[in-house]
């Protein structure tokens, strides 16, 4: 397994495929998930040329279930070693809901020419949380009945979500695919409780408003019209307006989890985008 530590002890594991002279795409997992929920992904772009990176954010995965560092800025501090490491120069970056978060802040701050390009998948930029700015965010107690949830019976909680709202299995008619369950369901118990917890408050409390405002490169932002965890309304119809060069595309009908089960599609946008 390839792993590196950081400079406050944490060793994060990560998967760096494809020739290192090829044009590269770093993927940015959602909560609670691991680099695994990529694989989809990394095999397609991989297929396409592409170099293929991913890591497990700190407390998730196979990296260190470290108590500490649970914020986006370290877990941006994180990201910024790993490029060095790697030496990743105009790549293209992808997040996934807290991933996205990841990527905005990210491109905000990497030092020039190491990123080319960034696509936003059910992101929760600009901010998720209810504020006097932000009127139109989830209250402040949806984010506590989640801690409650993880607190109580983690196990069931992490079987109740992908059963559930973040893939739309919960729609009339919907087709429920048990082996994404499964999948979904093995990351989030791979990683630490402790690192879970504290991240929930930077997914939903981080404001990216201005790091959305500092990027300079092309920006994608995908989401899923039905998305139930990261309602539209207060991520990419927001975002979009805060970004230089963005463009949104929306899907009618799909889930927060249409990386996954509507792979096809996101990838032949991601395609298109980083090759126009």
């Amino acid at each position: 397994m390839a792993t590196f530590v950081t400079r406050d002890g944490t060793e994060i594991f990560y998967k760096d495929w494809g020739a290192k002279d090829a044009p590269t795409i770093v993927f940015h997992h959602g909560w609670p998930l691991s680099s695994d929920d990529w694989d989809n992904q990394m095999l397609f772009f991989l297929g396409e040329g592409f170099r293929v990176v991913a890591h497990d954010r700190r407390g998730h995965g196979r990296s260190t279930q470290t108590d500490t560092g649970h914020d986006m800025d370290t877990y941006v501090a994180d990201v910024l070693e790993l490029a060095e490491l790697l030496d990743l120069n105009d790549a293209t970056h992808v997040g996934h809901s807290t991933g996205g978060g990841e990527v905005a802040r990210y491109a905000a701050r990497a030092r020039p020419g190491r990123i080319a390009r960034a696509v936003l998948i059910g992101a929760v930029p600009p901010i998720m949380v209810q504020t006097p700015a932000n009127p139109g965010g989830l209250p402040l107690a949806v984010f506590d009945e989640t801690r409650a949830a993880l607190i109580a019976n983690r196990a069931q909680f992490f079987l109740d979500v992908p059963s559930g709202p973040f893939y739309g299995f919960n729609r009339p008619g919907a087709t429920v695919l048990p082996g994404v369950i499964q999948n979904w369901w093995r990351q989030g118990m791979m990683g630490g409780t402790k690192a879970h917890y504290d991240c929930i408050k930077a997914f939903s409390e981080t404001d990216f408003t201005e790091d959305l405002r500092a990027i300079k490169v092309p920006v994608l932002i995908q989401h899923g019209e039905d998305d139930q965890i990261v309602p539209i309304a207060n991520s990419a119809h927001l975002a979009i307006d805060l970004v230089a060069q963005g463009t949104l595309k929306t899907y009618p009908g799909l889930s927060h989890g249409m990386a996954t089960v509507n792979a096809d599609t996101i990838n032949a946008d991601i395609l298109a985008f980083i090759r126009s």
